[in-house]
């Protein structure tokens, strides 16, 4: 939970970042090695690629960007410029178990960053044009905060699509109150407005 706010800056940015890295594991729960992994939009979008996405991003912007490597090497991360979307999904060799391990071992890594630097510490991203390359610890905290809860936003709709389930956080699902004829007849209640703002256009 995020609790009080501080007058911290760094606090404040690390507390959002570790919800929403909870948040995006969470949408595993209680689903088949099938369900986590199946692409679920037109752009293959998957619950378990997602959880290897960010950690690469956190491995790069608070491991290699303050020469910090991370001490495992990952040889997808390799591939990552020259094989599209390789760190977008995870192999059949590549288990559940084997991906959250992955992303839990990342934090640790990324969190002695946090902690040690002050966020004025400057970084460098490679891969970022050259006139930006140059960062900050505050920079990166901001886009991967920004980065893993677009994220874990895209996760929300996935796992409504594998199986209806929905929700901010475990224990705190932010939704209406409602039973499924609720949920019915607020969707015919949007579709409803949908078309007749379509037919409005026309």
């Amino acid at each position: 939970m995020l609790g009080a706010m501080t007058s911290e800056p760094k606090a404040d940015l690390h507390r959002y970042l570790r919800v929403a890295r909870e948040a995006l594991l969470w949408k595993l729960d209680g689903l088949s090695e099938y369900d986590i992994r199946r692409p679920l939009t037109p752009t293959g979008t998957n619950l378990l690629g997602l959880v290897k996405h960010v950690s690469g991003c956190e491995i790069g912007y608070f491991g290699d960007s303050f020469g910090r490597p991370y001490p495992v090497h990952l040889p997808w991360l390799d591939l990552v410029d020259t094989e599209p979307n390789v760190d977008m999904w995870a192999s059949a060799d590549e288990s559940r178990k084997d991906i959250v391990e992955l992303y839990r071992n990342v934090w640790v890594h990324s969190d002695e960053t946090i902690d040690r630097l002050p966020l004025d510490a400057l970084g460098r991203v490679p891969h970022w044009p050259a006139e930006r390359a140059e960062t900050t610890l505050h920079r990166l905290l901001v886009h991967m905060v920004a980065e893993t809860h677009r994220h874990a936003g895209h996760a929300d709709i996935v796992r409504e699509l594998i199986d209806g389930g929905v929700g901010l956080r475990a224990g705190v699902d932010n939704m209406p109150e409602g039973d499924a004829a609720w949920w019915v007849d607020y969707r015919a209640t949007l579709e409803q407005v949908a078309r007749d703002a379509g037919q409005a256009e026309a």
